[in-house]
């Protein structure tokens, strides 16, 4: 297999999850004519199936699966096979009640919804290695298993698990962090308060207490939590390594999501996997998905990925769930290439008759195929088809922005000087600034190596370690632009003050000091003056004492800061020490511009994406039209693959409209 191939499945995925144990047999093959008609080339199969696949103790039930797998692959269709270890059976629940998981108010969750299990059980991990070995031996080699999918969406419904199973998986994993108990003692800072421990076994998880928890012991929790999961995906992929090699494994993330650190985790995938559910009724949730999308594409350091799950209309678990219109379930999607993603999927194939989500939509929903959603559904099958030639090509950005999951997991502790300052919230108007300019950008983890861009940004950076200052340092005496939030380099990865306060092991390079921090409160804002106007800073100000040759790019225009400086410079690091919103984008322009850093295409008109894609032979152009009009846009000479036509020197593109343009390199 190519390592820029998701599966041996030849051109881009299309399909979603098949549910057919929800149906009669007798509706099996009647999916499988359809979903051939629909132009479906994978179908996820079993991520919900523990239960069919092992009734009981001593049952296990395989003759249903294998005529599934015979008729997916009579019809020419591959199965993305999952584990089935996402919901474990109700008869294993109460064989072990151990595995149901508590909370940190020590209530234990019953069975009844999904994912009910803790990640530290023993007897959890051992029916769910068991029931993959089983599935392994079974249908290793099969014609139509292309992909292996483990589990489903971890995390999603339980992160941590407060039980005496997770407290010894605790203590077993602080020590294999710290080694004694004085080290443990050095970097929980348990001087204060009078919390120092004896030993590991003193220790128990950040419960329900009467105040304040250690904030290094809730960071290391966030950090145990997450890679106590991972050992639940490693336990599998091990078993399937072993049985089924050269077949890729892959489990399905959800975008950029707080509770799993996906660095980590991306690392022992084969590939990476997306659940994607923009909210329709969100004007700008493209921006928000092309974000996400970027960072799944980050990942694995610009590699295909796969668009494991999305909604082909309305979800069901928002408080009012509105449907995609006509043309945005195409529009949407094809950003998903536009980004790097090899492969199409849904969730569903056929809406459930019953249960928790027999309102969301589907790629066949209730009405059948005399349905909107229907025609929608073979359209973009038969679009996608002809787009086959994409798949392996690259998306590349000369942009990356920092991200590390301690960092975020850290900055959003309790009794820290404003609960506004979220990681996500922080990041959003520094991605909309760069996607309004057609600007595509990478994310990179602080410690991985920097060579590929030529500007960095870090809207906040709140952990520092000093090797990943210095190797900031090298990044900008080498030629690159470092621009950096506020609150950022505040504390080590113990989350330890820095020694002189913030910027820790920044100082030098930025070249000031923050003498204090200044929050603004809610529904309040102070002006800060900038080269060419003036904007309004909320959330965040900072005092900043700059030290010798910097310059002062933006001061604060009124309030106990005025005249004190908001945005500094020192050659090509800069400091932004205020949050300034949506205005970000005037700093962040003389940077682009003194870096080379050019947009896709220039000139486009507002709401319209462009990126780019690289293969072999040929580029291709994508141009997305997110505005609620028609418009006219420049292209290069080639082929709308989309349309078939050629193209040049311009296109005109209906609302939701897109095209996908090849064209020789060269050209934008």
């Amino acid at each position: 297999m190519h390592s820029d191939t998701l599966t041996r499945v030849p051109g881009l995925l299309y399909g979603g999850d098949w549910n057919p144990e929800q149906w009669p047999e007798s509706v099996w093959a009647e999916d499988a004519a359809l979903m051939r008609e629909a132009g479906v080339t994978m179908i996820t199969l079993g991520v919900f199936s523990w239960a069919r696949l092992r009734p009981g103790p001593g049952e296990w039930d395989f003759a249903w699966l294998d005529r599934l797998l015979a008729l997916l692959h009579e019809h020419g269709i591959a199965a993305d096979l999952a584990t089935a270890t996402a919901s474990p059976p109700a008869w294993l629940v109460r064989a072990h009640p151990e595995i149901l998981p508590v909370t940190a108010e020590g209530v234990r969750l019953e069975f009844g919804s999904r994912q009910h299990y803790c990640p530290s059980s023993p007897a959890y991990r051992s029916a769910a290695a068991e029931l993959t070995r089983k599935l392994a031996e079974r249908y290793a080699g099969h014609p139509a298993v292309a992909l292996w999918h483990i589990h489903n969406e971890y995390g999603d419904h339980v992160t941590e698990c407060f039980c005496e199973e997770s407290a010894a998986d605790f203590r077993r994993w602080l020590r294999a962090r710290y080694g004694t108990v004085e080290a443990l003692n050095h970097a929980w800072g348990t001087a204060f308060w009078a919390q120092r421990y004896g030993s590991f076994d003193e220790i128990e998880p950040p419960r329900a207490a009467p105040g304040p928890v250690n904030p290094t012991q809730n960071l290391d929790w966030r950090r145990f939590s997450s890679d106590a999961l991972l050992e639940c995906y490693r336990n599998e992929k091990a078993v399937l390594d072993e049985l089924a090699p050269g077949t890729p494994v892959t489990t399905n993330f959800m975008s950029m999501f707080k509770a799993l650190d996906y660095w980590t985790w991306a690392a022992e995938e084969d590939l990476v996997s997306d659940d994607a559910y923009p909210d329709p009724a969100d004007p700008r949730a493209h921006v928000n998905a092309a974000l996400n999308y970027d960072l799944m594409r980050s990942l694995k350091g610009g590699r295909p990925w796969l668009l494991m799950e999305q909604a082909p209309s309305a979800v069901s678990w928002r408080e009012v769930n509105v449907p995609k219109r006509p043309g945005l379930q195409r529009l949407w999607s094809l950003q998903a290439l536009a980004r790097g993603a090899d492969g199409i999927m849904y969730f569903q194939w056929r809406a459930s008759v019953a249960g928790a989500e027999k309102y969301h939509s589907a790629l066949l929903p209730h009405r059948g195929t005399a349905s909107r959603g229907w025609r929608e559904t073979v359209r973009f099958g038969a679009e996608l088809s002809r787009l086959g030639e994409l798949a392996g090509s690259r998306a590349s950005a000369g942009v990356g922005i920092l991200l590390d999951w301690d960092s975020w997991w850290a900055l959003e502790l309790d009794d820290h000087p404003s609960a506004r300052m979220r990681w996500r919230e922080l990041l959003a108007d520094w991605y909309a600034a760069l996607w309004e300019r057609n600007v595509t950008v990478d994310f990179v983890h602080p410690g991985a190596s920097l060579d590929a861009y030529r500007v960095l940004l870090a809207p906040n950076l709140y952990v520092l370690r000093a090797e990943h200052a210095a190797l900031l340092e090298r990044f900008v005496s080498d030629g690159g632009h470092l621009v950096c939030g506020g609150f950022s380099g505040v504390v080590d990865e113990h989350d330890h003050v820095h020694p002189g306060g913030a910027p820790g092991p920044l100082r030098e390079l930025l070249g000031v000091a923050v003498d204090e921090w200044w929050p603004i409160p809610d529904e309040e804002s102070v002006p800060v003056r900038l080269p060419d106007g003036e904007a309004e800073a909320t959330r965040w100000s900072e005092w900043l004492e700059p030290v010798d040759d910097v310059e002062t790019v933006a001061e604060y225009a009124a309030g106990e800061l005025k005249g004190l400086p908001a945005v500094t410079r020192r050659g090509r690091a800069w400091y932004v020490s205020c949050h300034l919103g949506p205005a970000i984008g005037a700093v962040l322009d003389p940077v682009l511009a003194e870096s080379g850093v050019r947009p896709v295409a220039p000139g486009l008109p507002v709401g319209v994406e462009a990126t780019v894609r690289r293969g072999p032979d040929a580029a291709y152009l994508f141009l997305l039209n997110h505005g609620e009009g028609a418009v006219s846009v420049p292209v290069p000479p080639g082929t709308d693959l989309v349309s078939g036509d050629p193209t040049g020197p311009s296109l005109s593109l209906p609302p939701s409209g897109a095209a996908v343009i090849r064209h020789a390199f060269g050209q934008p």
